[in-house]
Order: C-alpha cells, then structure tokens, then sequence
C-alpha cells in the first residue's frame, strides 16, 4: 500500500483509511454484528491499510470500542483517529470538556495516546474556538494526543485556529457527487494541512450498488433521522443525478480495469491536497476493494473526463 505524509508534520498514512462509522450501529439504522466489524478491521490491516477514524458519537462510543477490540495485539499496525463533538450530541468544547472527552475516548479504545484527536464540526454559537483549539493544542503538550485536526470546517475557522497551532488535517466531505471541497484541499495543502476525506463514495452511491430508490429502513432513504447527506445526494432528483452519473463512469472503470468504487477513489487521490480518503464500512470484502484503489493510476485525460462528469 502506497502512504502518504499527512500535511508537514503528520505521520505517513496508507492513501485510503478505515472509517468505522458504520461500525457505531445503533443510532443509525445499522447493527452489524461485532464479529462482522472486527473481521473487516482485521482485512484493512491486512490490505496494507494503516489507519483507521471514528468518534466518541459513533454509536455513543460502541464504534471506538470496537475499533479497541479489533486492534488488540494489533496496535502497533494501525494509526487511530478519533473526534469529540460539541455539546450536547457530544462532551463538548470547553477546555475542561475537551480534556475529559480525550480520556474517555482513549478508555473506550484501550489505548495511552490518540494518533490523531479532531474536533468534529464547528460549535456554532458554543465555546470560542480560540479556547478549544489552545485546549486541543494542550492535549499535544501533555502527551495525550501526537497530532491534532478539524472535521467539517471552512478556511475562514481553519485560519483562526493556525494561528494558534497548526492544524495537522482537515476532515471535509468530498467526492464526485459531493465536489465542493476541492478548492479548500488545494488551499489546504498549501498550508502543509492534509486531507482525509469523509463519504469519498457518496455513502454508497458510487459504488454502483444503488439503483433506486431505498427501502425505509434504510438511513439513506430519509425516513429514520434528518440527514443533510439525504438532502445531498438520495433526495427526489439528487438520487436520479447520483445514478446517472455512475452510469456515465461505467465504461471508465471498464477501460481502466477498476471497479466503480476504486475509480472514484482514484479520482479523488489524483486531486491536489487530497492525503487519503476514508472508505466506511463493516465489510470485509469491500475494504479489501477499496484497498486497491491505491493501485490504479489515472492520466490527466481521465481525470479531465471525470471532472467533466462531476462538473468541476
């Protein structure tokens, strides 16, 4: 597996994660058996997949739990990142809080150090960034946390929090369907900040897997909880474009000889800024495919194509 250095000071990480959100469970209309997520933890590391991410709002800590069981005995072969969010979802952002959602989150993975500690989203109208960030850059300080990033922030919030310590990654959502973020990865690695970004598969969809509508039960059908992802991407006329455009990439992946999902993938690491995408599941198989993407190289005409395709 090919690594990547995360930004100019971060560790060298395989250019596509582990994402354990869906290994949280209950709370998002998807129980996968434990044994399920381990077996599937267990086939990123052999994939050469060195790094995993999760959070302590994933399944109210049953994902980082997991991701501790997984990785026992097998520590030393997997980088951990994990996030606290604001309150009250999560333990929130006041120093003091900061500091106490790091413990417990070192606790539930069984571990003495955070690879990588984020802050989930912006605490709009909450604590002032300025405080949390100086907390987070603490962590750093005490040894608690070797490098520290940001999830769903802009350039403006980011700039803030440079000033105080550098930011070592930044977590947006990013993809063919989903492609605003590109110009904050450029910028982000003009900053020495790298990237790892969320739902690189469109929480599905570019996989090839859909092919309409979803059924009830399923968190991306709408019915279970509001999701800005739902209004994105599988929403009346959002879904009908999703498809499409995988249709269009199809005989793409035929060309190359890929599968839709290591095309996308691909697409995604030849973008400027982009250190590694995080491919969530809790299967085992389709790790192991979205590994491969780390071996399919696309020139600049199918990168052209594809930009084309995603209209950017």
């Amino acid at each position: 597996m090919q690594t990547r250095k995360l930004g100019n000071a971060g560790p060298d990480v395989s250019v596509v994660g582990f994402g354990a959100w869906e290994a949280g469970g209950s709370g998002w209309g998807i129980n996968p058996a434990d044994e399920t997520v381990i077996a599937a933890i267990h086939a990123a590391i052999d994939a050469g997949i060195n790094w995993i991410d999760t959070a302590e709002i994933y399944g109210d800590g049953v994902s980082e739990s997991l991701v501790g069981r997984a990785l026992k005995g097998r520590r030393d072969e997997m980088l951990i990142a994990t996030k606290v969010a604001p309150h009250p979802i999560g333990t929130g952002f006041h120093p003091e809080k900061v500091r106490e959602a790091c413990l417990g989150s070192m606790e539930r993975l069984g571990i003495d150090v955070i690879d990588l500690y984020q802050l989930h989203w912006l605490d709009r109208g909450g604590h002032a960034l300025e405080e949390t960030w100086a907390a987070m850059a603490a962590l750093v300080d005490e040894g608690l946390v070797r490098w520290i990033g940001v999830s769903n922030f802009g350039q403006g919030t980011m700039e803030s929090c440079e000033k105080i310590r550098h930011i070592d990654s930044s977590q947006p959502e990013l993809s063919l369907l989903a492609p605003g973020g590109l110009q904050l990865a450029a910028w982000c690695a003009e900053q020495g900040i790298g990237v790892i970004p969320y739902s690189p598969l469109a929480c599905g969809l570019l996989t090839g897997s859909i092919d309409g509508p979803l059924p009830d039960d399923d968190w991306r059908s709408g019915k279970l909880w509001d999701s800005a992802q739902y209004d994105e991407l599988f929403a009346p006329g959002k879904l009908e474009r999703g498809l499409a455009l995988v249709a269009a990439l199809r005989p793409i992946a035929e060309r190359i000889g890929c599968t839709l999902a290591q095309l996308s993938l691909a697409w995604l690491l030849a973008r400027p800024g982009v250190t590694s995408p995080i491919a969530g599941t809790r299967n085992a198989a389709h790790i192991v495919e979205d590994a491969g993407a780390a071996e399919v190289v696309l020139d600049a005409s199918t990168v052209a194509e594809m930009d084309a395709l995603a209209g950017v």
